[in-house]
């Protein structure tokens, strides 16, 4: 695949996540920005609003081989002081949310 299409693809899965994110958390849709591909840091920038109704760092992965380690490792990365969450999508299979299991579990029992 050629890098441009690579670009897209992966472009496209991080305006999927925004859109839901928008729909679900009924926020305005200037509260979330989907970073240029490439961008360091975090995929999508969110404002005030939209962290306290959903305080994670998000990281997109649209690729149909993928180092889930890896890739976790760069959501940790970038997270900031917010808790990492990594959205993965391949062809053909519905996106994934991947989070630390501990904080999955902690969630839980809140």
């Amino acid at each position: 695949m050629k890098t441009q299409s690579a670009k897209a693809k992966g472009r496209r899965f991080q305006q999927w996540v925004r859109d839901k994110l928008i729909d679900i958390l009924s926020i305005n849709e200037e509260d979330i920005e989907s970073r240029s591909m490439g961008a360091s840091g975090e995929d999508l920038i969110m404002a005030q609003m939209a962290r306290q109704k959903f305080p994670f760092s998000i990281e997109c992965k649209n690729q149909e081989r993928l180092n889930v380690w890896d890739a976790y490792n760069q959501a940790e990365t970038n997270s900031g002081k917010y808790e990492p969450i990594l959205f993965i999508k391949k062809n053909n299979k519905k996106p994934l949310a991947v989070l630390d299991a501990e904080y999955l579990i902690k969630l839980h029992r809140k």
